[in-house]
């Protein structure tokens, strides 16, 4: 067991069938979708852009990946010594996700100071985060949370330069998805609802789908 003893999760209600059913579908449907998409994605961006915004698109791909097969894994994968090993995999992709959905971004910026400055900031807490989830796995659940949200929320501080360097719709976008992430939650903290797992993670694919269209608009559409 890789939890501490008294740790909540240890303690959660097991999902029902239908419970696992209806997640398990949504994962499904999440990952076969990105699959073709990031394929078509990544061809279209060699086809229009140059090796480092190929660079880029790929790593956001990676990050996009190993966080669906991760929480598809965790969250399907019986009780366990292995579940519990996954857990610190699908908390540690959550991490990478972030961090790999700025960067594509932030190779458009016009201004190489931001554009440095939050690669930096996002990616360093990014691995502090992967170092923490994998070193001390349950430790801080709660303030992980709030770290999710707050490494997500760093593009607040740049705002401007996201408004001046990318397309308008991809920012819309961007917000869009910022807060189907925050949103989700909510549900995923209503322990006590019933399908709450499969309606978070169907706020994540929500978001997902948002920020996914966000850089293809900006890599190929807004090119």
């Amino acid at each position: 067991m890789t939890l501490p003893a008294e740790h909540p999760r240890l303690k959660k209600r097991p999902f029902s069938e239908s419970e696992l059913i209806a997640d398990g579908l949504i994962h499904a449907f999440a990952i076969v979708a990105a699959i073709v998409g990031l394929a078509v994605l990544i061809m279209l961006v060699v086809l229009k852009r140059s090796g480092v915004e190929v660079t880029a698109t790929i790593v956001y791909g990676f990050g996009l990946l190993a966080m669906l097969g991760f929480s598809c894994a965790y969250n399907l994968v019986p009780a366990s010594d292995l579940k519990w090993i996954l857990r610190r995999f699908d908390h540690s992709s959550i991490y990478l996700m972030i961090a790999g959905t700025y960067t594509p971004l932030i190779t458009l910026f016009n201004d190489g100071f931001w554009a440095w400055t939050l690669a930096i900031v996002v990616w360093s807490g990014a691995v502090t985060g992967i170092i923490v989830k994998l070193v001390l796995p349950g430790r801080f659940d709660r303030l992980s949370i709030a770290a999710y949200l707050a490494l997500g929320g760093v593009a607040l501080a740049a705002v401007e330069p996201m408004w001046r360097s990318l397309p308008q719709l991809t920012f819309w976008l961007v917000v869009a998805g910022g807060v189907l992430y925050a949103s989700g939650v909510f549900f995923y903290l209503w322990k006590s609802l019933k399908f709450h797992n499969a309606i978070w993670h169907g706020f994540v694919v929500s978001a997902v789908f948002c920020h996914f269209t966000a850089i293809t608009y900006a890599m190929v559409g807004g090119a």
